[in-house]
């Protein structure tokens, strides 16, 4: 079954092995690349073509190019499970090998990480997830989240709403749900949702779905049906998603007003459902299929060989995704070395290039009354950060 998406961008249409704890040196003359991935868990269905994307393509560029700029790249992945204390965990046994980024992979871990990368001057790559607010880098110096965040989403969402319905102004009165996972992920979008609805007049009904319950929605999916929203949104991820989606065609509520986030269009989130899948929609910002020719390069130099990807999983959207976000590493450690005249750079060096991505104020929301209120919550979100920021650092974590 093939993927219906509300598209973002395309990323990688002009455009890498095996999981180990990270322990082993680091050799003088190469690039560092760390990835805090969980291959294990109730997220590995997620989790696991990103770790393969990413580690397919570092691996590509070692075989191929041999490296970036006459480096390699030392390409080690520290398995997190997603749970927030092991990342923390992770970067602490990482931390002094100086990575040139670290990638979280967990907007939970994220926010654990953000004071630390700040003491230590440790870049955050959080590509569209965790703190959207970090997308301010004067405030954020440390914390790179192209090419949108979560406040982003949800703006595409409502406009894409708006559009069919004709205006926002029409939600008035009616009811839009949230089905969420109930971790910092999860609630991140929460303000801003709230401010909308402030907005434009409809209420929320929140569905949150702790993480031993992803898989046990169907109580859930009863409230949704006596609830009657006018959409469901949601905000899932692992075995949440095709949950979700199977539950939703179960009790009969509509597809096509159902719509995720970016984090919940994968192939697997609606293979589960076969044909009671039709209508879903998601977010996406990146292409799928394997036609590209550096996905046909990983093909050539990687697959089969230095690599735990299956032939039939190369191009799936998530793959893509990872092998996404191993070229924004990759090109910014090349504009680094051309920037600084070095060719071992390190997260120092890294920091002081800039993303030029499209997107960083917001842009996509051009509704005028959809900027101001993510202006208004921002600013409440702001405040709450600087005190959480403060405690942080008061507390010498």
């Amino acid at each position: 079954m093939s993927l219906k998406h509300i598209v973002l961008g395309v990323a990688v249409a002009s455009l890498a092995g095996a999981s180990v704890t990270a322990s082993r040196a680091v050799a003088e003359d190469s690039i560092y690349v760390p990835l805090f991935s969980y291959r294990t868990g109730p997220f590995a269905n997620s989790g696991i073509p990103i770790a393969n994307g990413i580690s397919d393509y570092i691996h590509m560029l070692n075989a191929r190019d041999g490296g970036i700029g006459g480096v390699k790249l030392q390409y080690e992945e520290c398995e997190t499970g997603y749970k927030n204390e092991k990342g923390v965990e992770c970067y602490d046994s990482i931390k002094d090998k100086h990575p040139v980024v670290i990638s979280p992979w967990s907007t939970g871990i994220t926010l654990a990480l953000i004071p630390k990368a700040a003491v230590n001057h440790t870049p955050i790559l959080s590509m569209a997830y965790g703190l959207s607010a970090s997308a301010v880098g004067k405030d954020f110096p440390w914390v790179f989240n192209p090419p949108a965040t979560y406040w982003d989403g949800l703006s595409i969402i409502f406009r894409y709403i708006g559009g069919k319905e004709g205006g926002l102004d029409k939600l008035k009165g009616k009811t839009i749900g949230y089905i969420f996972f109930d971790g910092g992920y999860g609630r991140e979008p929460l303000p801003l949702l709230h401010q909308f609805a402030n907005e434009y007049g409809f209420t929320v009904k929140e569905y949150p779905v702790p993480p031993a319950d992803m898989q046990n929605q169907s109580g859930l999916w009863l409230n949704v049906r006596r609830d009657r929203p006018h959409y469901m949104i949601m905000w899932g991820w692992g075995a949440m998603n095709p949950t979700a989606v199977q539950e939703a065609a179960k009790t009969g509520y509509p597809l096509d007003h159902f719509i995720g986030v970016w984090w919940s269009g994968a192939e697997d989130d609606v293979r589960p459902a076969g044909a009671g899948a039709k209508g879903y929609l998601s977010l996406n910002f990146n292409a799928v299929g394997d036609q590209f020719p550096a996905i046909q390069d990983i093909e050539k130099y990687v697959i089969g060989k230095d690599s735990q990807t299956a032939k039939e999983k190369v191009g799936e959207n998530l793959y893509n995704r990872g092998v996404y976000n191993a070229v924004l590493i990759a090109e910014a450690i090349r504009n680094a070395q051309q920037i600084t005249g070095k060719k071992v750079v390190t997260g120092q060096t890294f920091s002081r290039v800039s993303y030029d991505i499209p997107g960083q104020q917001q842009r996509f929301a051009g509704d005028r009354g959809l900027r101001d209120a993510e202006n208004r919550a921002a600013k409440v979100i702001a405040e709450n950060i600087r005190s959480r920021l403060a405690s942080y650092f008061a507390a010498g974590t």
